[in-house]
């Protein structure tokens, strides 16, 4: 790897790890002077049983102040709003965030407010509006996938105008991240499969897009041999805690990874599907990273060909001819796909077609795709694909995905 004249990484957070690191968390909080927090989660945390098990490993230095649960599937402008009111009603002075991505995102957007003394979370979107040190927030990730426990970003949807605000600053990473087995035991098999593809696109970007440095791509090729190697076997034997905890490793690797490095048009492509059509992000992730891959092949085939080894084992690596790895690497992520596809029994998706709500109804349709291709050039990951895109590479790229089709790589610009 060649190394930048100049890069920067980052990484604060302080992470606890294992199994019983919950039991750490008043501990964590004493030391932060902070005795009072609200629990940030959602209704399907709380029916998990994952909240009792948070308040039981508190002990008496913790009096938590108000438990909310309403947070909805992808975080928006209202909720943060509405919980930073509930966060100054109840008096607390820490957040506890329990849950995945947009409970972690909807909890950074809280701190930001309160912390702040705002109620206009616009006047923060972008990067680095933050000049100032947040209130104390510890993340429990129940998935892993998002890596947003140890990030810096934060992701809000803004559903009256059809789009995603982007939010980066280093005050927005949390103080402590607390990785647990036991949260993510109850996930359902799809859920498991598509947090986790979504872990390994950050961990994938992290290592192709402009900004990596050999810090991020250090912690993203580690993230994938991790998700990789425990993630099918994990949807085999869901209570599997030592891959669990795998799993929840490579997802914050993976979270540092992209933190630093940030990522590109996988990203760009599945904010504007999530934000136009309402379907699950790393559902989205999964469908859409081989075909980011293959897009930008051209001009990171040998940083492709370096992924082959974390993804399939040195004995694949070597095996193959080095001028067919980077192609390697992208065919082992549709398998990827199709093996999860298996072993959900058919739950999880291999084309935007079938991607569909609890109802069996398609998300996606075929009609929405030049929509969502204007969507996506407006988001701030496209800046740091590899290569150029405009619209009609867009809706390319969302065609061959729609239907399961191979790139058509003839049509790729070459800029």
């Amino acid at each position: 790897m060649v190394t930048p004249d100049y890069y920067e990484f980052g990484s604060r957070a302080h992470i606890i790890a294992g199994h019983g690191a919950i039991e750490q968390i008043p501990g964590l909080l004493s030391s932060m002077g902070a005795q009072n927090p609200m629990v940030i989660t959602d209704q399907g945390v709380v029916r998990a049983g994952l909240v009792d098990i948070l308040l039981q490993a508190l002990d008496s230095r913790i009096t938590v102040k108000t438990i909310q649960d309403d947070v909805p599937a992808d975080s928006d402008l209202k909720t943060v709003h509405t919980l930073a009111g509930q966060y100054r009603k109840y008096g607390c002075n820490a957040i506890i965030a329990l849950g995945g991505g947009s409970v972690m995102d909807t909890a950074k957007g809280v701190n930001i407010l309160v912390s702040a003394s705002s109620d206009n979370l616009l006047a923060f979107s972008g990067a680095n509006a933050l000049t100032h040190a947040l209130n104390p927030l510890v993340a429990v990730p129940t998935t892993a996938g998002t890596g947003s426990e140890v990030t810096q970003v934060a992701v809000i949807s803004d559903p009256d105008n059809l789009r995603k605000l982007l939010f980066t600053s280093g005050f927005l990473m949390p103080d402590a991240a607390v990785l647990d087995p036991r949260m993510t035991l109850t996930l359902p098999a799809p859920v498991t499969a598509s947090t986790a593809m979504d872990a390994l696109s950050h961990a994938v970007e992290a290592c192709l897009c402009m900004g990596r440095n050999p810090l991020s791509t250090a912690h993203a090729h580690e993230a994938i041999a991790l998700i990789s190697h425990n993630l099918v076997p994990v949807i085999r034997q869901p209570d599997h805690k030592p891959g669990r905890l795998a799993l929840a490793t490579g997802a914050a690797l993976a979270g540092m990874a992209f933190s630093n490095s940030m990522v590109g048009m996988v990203h760009t492509l599945g904010h504007a599907v999530g934000s136009v059509c309402h379907a699950a992000h790393g559902t989205c992730m999964a469908v859409l990273l081989p075909y980011g891959m293959a897009y930008n092949l051209h001009k990171t085939q040998h940083l492709l060909a370096d992924l082959l080894l974390p993804m399939a084992g040195a004995d694949v690596y070597a095996r193959t001819h080095p001028a067919e790895r980077a192609q390697k690497a992208i065919d082992w992520i549709h398998r990827m796909n199709q093996r999860l596809h298996q072993a959900t029994a058919g739950a999880h998706a291999v084309c935007l077609r079938d991607i569909k709500n609890q109802d069996g109804k398609g998300l996606v349709p075929r009609h929405l795709l030049p929509r969502i291709a204007h969507t996506a050039l407006g988001d701030g990951s496209i800046f740091y694909n590899p290569e150029d895109l405009d619209y009609d590479d867009c809706l390319m790229v969302l065609e061959a995905a729609f239907d399961g089709a191979l790139l058509d790589l003839s049509r790729v610009k070459k800029g």
